[in-house]
């Protein structure tokens, strides 16, 4: 099992906006530099990128949840 990590501190999100589709849903497939999210750290948006591929991706970090860094946003299959 692989994990994604949040590079940095902040909310998490895992949509570009709030009326788009999430960048992956539960289930999917990530190949590495997919972006999986937005870490947002006042008021600048960080896209979380994937460095490690697999399925059947499961978050662990709700959207709009506040994290640290090192947090296990998502693990993998």
């Amino acid at each position: 099992m692989a994990q994604i990590l949040s590079p940095l501190p902040g909310t998490f999100y895992r949509a570009p906006s709030p009326d788009k589709p999430p960048y992956k849903a539960d289930g999917d497939a990530v190949a590495v530099g997919d972006v999986i999210g937005l870490i947002e750290v006042m008021k600048s948006f960080h896209e979380v990128m994937a460095e490690v591929a697999g399925t059947n991706v499961r978050f662990m970090t709700d959207n709009e949840e506040p994290v640290m860094a090192g947090a296990v946003l998502a693990e993998l299959d």
